[in-house]
């Protein structure tokens, strides 16, 4: 990092509209959060009669400066996660709360001092810039739309924000085809920053890109958390990479939560056997230095379609722990003698 909080937070930068904490509410805070999408059928009538379940229930809360990170097979529902935090979709149900404020259901306008405080770092560096912009433009854009800086300061804005992201503050007039991966994507970093946002939310910001160069980009949001104190919602699907950079960590299959918890406890002794099932398949360096391997898990079967899900807990159809209760009842997110978070029966910690 080569700038200081002082030179990126200045009198200047903090105009525009900012939303008001209600007093004692958490910065972010999900509440049966649910996520449908409408699939039409086959034929010439091609009616709308089923359901993809993409989120269903979800509740989370995100303190100021925390990192939750959420971790899942593909198709859980991580993504549409984010895409809903940042309003980017609008839920079927449920609440979104931002320090109190339910914006769940608010028009694009009412929307406005929101997308300030919530901005977004997409997965793939490629696809998410404008190709036919600058540099400059796309991470001028918050700056005008936000009313954040006086005319003629844009420029030099924009240029340390490009510095703060290690990039070189002289390439504000290039496009984005000229940069590496790496560097793209640290452009969408400054995006992001641009709008010196409370809660940044990152899919897969990493996941694109080269191992060294990932492990740049992570060093970079790690400063970035520290220096701002901004609150991360980090999805991915390298475990280890969520275990050096979240604070606490959501385990989501089929639309749902099915552990969480601070990254110590989940780590060392899962309780949902999802979560066992999954740090099962991690590389364990230690057996490099003598420990005794770990038993892989392997599951059976294939992930159940989010059409057509299994009634009760939605992991009994791979589950070795299932019984007649778990397709009966839907077991309750609740707090196990661990500490954490699961929604099982059956949880028990696997030290």
């Amino acid at each position: 990092m080569t700038m200081t909080t002082a030179a990126i937070d200045t009198a200047e930068d903090r105009k525009g509209s900012r939303v008001p904490s209600k007093p004692g509410a958490p910065l972010l805070e999900l509440k049966d959060l649910t996520m449908h999408f409408t699939v039409k059928g086959e034929g010439l009538l091609r009616r709308a009669n089923n359901k993809v379940q993409a989120v269903d229930g979800v509740s989370l809360t995100v303190g100021p400066g925390e990192t939750l990170g959420l971790v899942g097979e593909s198709g859980c529902g991580k993504s549409t996660t984010a895409r809903l935090i940042a309003r980017l979709l609008t839920p079927t149900s449920g609440q979104i709360l931002y320090q109190g404020h339910d914006i769940a259901h608010l028009s694009d306008r009412q929307l406005l001092p929101y997308r300030r405080e919530i901005q977004l770092i997409f997965q793939d560096p490629y696809s998410s810039l404008n190709p036919r912009h600058t540099v400059g433009t796309i991470v001028g854009t918050a700056l005008r739309t936000h009313n954040m800086v006086p005319k003629g300061r844009e420029l030099a804005r924009v240029q340390e924000l490009l510095e703060v992201v290690g990039l070189n503050p002289e390439h504000y007039n290039r496009y984005p085809h000229e940069f590496s991966g790496g560097q793209r994507q640290r452009i969408g970093i400054a995006r992001a920053l641009a709008a010196r946002p409370k809660v940044i939310v990152a899919d897969e910001p990493v996941s694109a890109l080269d191992v060294s160069i990932q492990a740049q980009v992570m060093n970079l949001l790690e400063d970035l958390r520290k220096e701002f104190n901004i609150a991360f919602v980090f999805i991915a699907h390298d475990l280890g990479v969520v275990r050096h950079f979240c604070d606490r960590v959501a385990v989501m299959y089929l639309g749902r939560v099915m552990e969480m918890g601070p990254r110590e406890q989940i780590y060392a002794a899962p309780q949902h056997p999802y979560t066992q099932a999954l740090l099962s398949a991690v590389p364990d360096v230690n057996v490099a230095r003598g420990a005794e391997p770990r038993t892989r898990i392997r599951l059976s079967g294939d992930v159940p379609s989010p059409i057509d899900p299994p009634s009760g807990c939605r992991f009994r159809t791979r589950c070795w722990k299932a019984e007649d209760i778990c397709a009966e009842v839907t077991p309750p997110l609740e707090e196990k003698a661990g500490g954490q978070l699961a929604a099982c029966h059956f949880a028990e910690p696997q030290v």
